[in-house]
């Protein structure tokens, strides 16, 4: 295989954390600069970090999501330095809340144009949806890891839902020998 990637490259993580039992978002807005907040439009406070480029939600729970991390480590520093920002701003939160990583997103590129029409034929209806009058893609649902892989016919593939970097590529290594099975690669 002549792949133009060697290896699935992560484009976007979202972590989730609590950092606090509850969060005053009014006290949380006034304090820190540059956060969103709308309480009637959306129920949390948005605040975007430009390093790492992440953005985080939080809730009147403590409870948040950080999202733009291209790897765990982003992801961390990201929640870390938030902590930092609300302790010196007065609002007491744990400095390094426990995460977990609720989907990955990554893309990858075969390195061939793929024939989806045929390649729905050959593997059958029983993981893949495939509608090209809805969506360009083939939609293929690997089993174990659970994850889902939209694969395009230009050969670029984005798989979706994983939770670590062995779940994608374990994702990509089931695909990769799907296809060369049914001759296509």
């Amino acid at each position: 295989m002549n792949a133009i990637e060697t290896r699935p490259r992560v484009e976007n993580i979202v972590a989730s954390t609590q950092f606090a039992k509850e969060l005053d978002l009014c006290t949380v807005a006034e304090k820190l600069r540059g956060s969103e907040y709308e309480p009637e439009r959306f129920p949390g406070l948005i605040y975007r970090l430009s390093d790492p480029k992440t953005a985080i939600l939080l809730f009147g729970s403590g409870k948040a999501n950080c999202t733009g991390g291209k790897s765990l480590e982003e992801a961390r520093r990201a929640i870390r330095k938030l902590a930092e920002l609300l302790n010196k701003s007065g609002i007491p939160v744990d400095s390094d809340p426990e995460i977990t990583v609720q989907n990955m997103v990554a893309v990858y590129d075969v390195g061939c144009a793929l024939n989806l029409t045929n390649l729905t034929i050959s593997l059958g209806l029983e993981d893949i949806e495939y509608e090209p009058e809805q969506f360009p893609g083939l939609v293929y649902r690997v089993r174990d890891p659970d994850v889902v892989c939209l694969v395009f016919g230009s050969g670029k593939m984005v798989v979706t839902g994983a939770r670590s970097d062995k779940d994608i590529e374990r994702a990509v290594d089931r695909f990769l020998q799907v296809i060369r099975e049914c001759g296509f690669l």
